[in-house]
């Protein structure tokens, strides 16, 4: 994630802001820019300021129809005939938001989801949307639970289903103690979700990648189910650790891709922000070798797990020492073995091979 700047009074601006807490001048995100401009109004529609003087500076903006909910901040060309901005297209259902509690449980669903298409569009990858020609589009389902119908969150087709119920952060955490979980965040299900629909999008009729994935991630074709009971009733292997990134990689091999899948989107998003920050780690302590650490270039144009890795690893021993002063769970609880680095690295191939269908913007 980017950091971004209010052009009117240079205060900085989270990826969420819909005004400027400064000057308060409305905010819009614009996608095929990468860029979160304030905004000003031009009759119906509005100017961005990160537009002027530049190539742009005659383009003109709607807000997605879902800022009239409160629950979109970015910006639509108004030229286009297309109400709802690149990432609430491919919307399918949204809950009955008439209650206020519901409401506010979609909207955090809106700001998560903005927040996977960020890095889907950065990356350049396929977005088929619904309507199109494309037989198994990318839409997403939000779903209440209703009585004697519980929602179960997962992918089908093209399809994503999330609980609203993992928006709920009580109910969220209640599930995750239960099931014994480090780690558990409405933003890692999309990220997760996702993961599944590009297995399908990439993997699944590619005969190439589909042997170098069963080498890595072991053969789908093994029972889903049998898996499953199988993980519930006995749990993961003593060892996981040392072949998987989190115990419930270790169910089914679609899930080990998955889970590796929505680990490298943590990874590069992550660190793409410390790069904003400029961050570096360097600890003040004698034996600090391998765990030093200066990122000097945008993690998106990466060209190795080993550079995503030499950064990573100190980042978060830096970021989960902080979070332990504050009397908070670590930020990354996992272990990156060998095994799953390169898991990491067949994803990151795999995305950079991935046609170009989606990409709006150059990293």
């Amino acid at each position: 994630m980017k950091l971004f700047e209010c052009r009117n009074c240079q205060n900085l601006l989270y990826f969420e802001n819909t005004s400027c807490e400064k000057c308060g001048l409305l905010t819009g995100y614009i996608p095929a820019q990468q860029s979160l401009s304030a905004v000003k109004p031009d009759g119906a529609t509005w100017v961005a300021l990160t537009d002027a003087g530049g190539r742009h500076q005659s383009q003109r903006y709607r807000f997605c129809a879902n800022w009239e909910q409160r629950a979109c901040n970015w910006l639509v060309d108004a030229s286009e005939d297309e109400s709802y901005c690149v990432a609430c297209q491919h919307n399918r259902t949204i809950p009955d938001v008439s209650s206020p509690a519901r409401h506010a449980l979609w909207t955090k669903m809106e700001t998560a989801k903005r927040r996977l298409f960020y890095a889907l569009i950065k990356l350049g990858l396929p977005l088929p949307k619904q309507g199109g020609a494309d037989a198994e589009p990318l839409v997403f389902e939000f779903l209440d639970d209703r009585p004697g119908k519980k929602v179960m969150t997962g992918h089908d087709n093209g399809v994503i289903t999330i609980s609203l119920a993992e928006a709920n952060d009580a109910d969220r955490e209640k599930l995750r103690t239960g099931m014994n979980e480090p780690y558990r965040t409405l933003l890692g299900h999309f990220r997760h979700e996702v993961g599944h629909f590009y297995w399908d999008r990439l993997v699944r009729d590619d005969a190439v990648q589909l042997a170098s994935c069963r080498n890595l991630f072991g053969d789908e074709r093994v029972s889903y189910e049998d898996s499953l009971q199988r993980y519930y009733a006995s749990g993961p292997p003593e060892t996981w650790q040392e072949t998987h990134v989190s115990a419930y990689a270790t169910m089914h091999p679609w899930e080990d891709f998955a889970e590796t899948w929505a680990h490298y989107l943590h990874i590069v998003d992550t660190l793409e922000m410390a790069y904003a920050f400029g961050m570096t780690v360097r600890p003040r302590v004698e034996s600090s070798s391998g765990v030093d650490a200066v990122i000097q270039r945008n993690p998106y144009r990466a060209t190795s797990i080993e550079e995503l890795m030499d950064n990573w690893l100190p980042i978060t021993f830096a970021v989960n020492s902080l979070n332990r002063t504050m009397g908070q769970p670590d930020l990354y609880p996992f272990v990156v073995s060998r095994p799953v680095a390169r898991k990491l690295n067949y994803i990151r191939q795999l995305v950079c091979a991935a046609p170009e269908t989606g990409r709006l913007v150059q990293p």
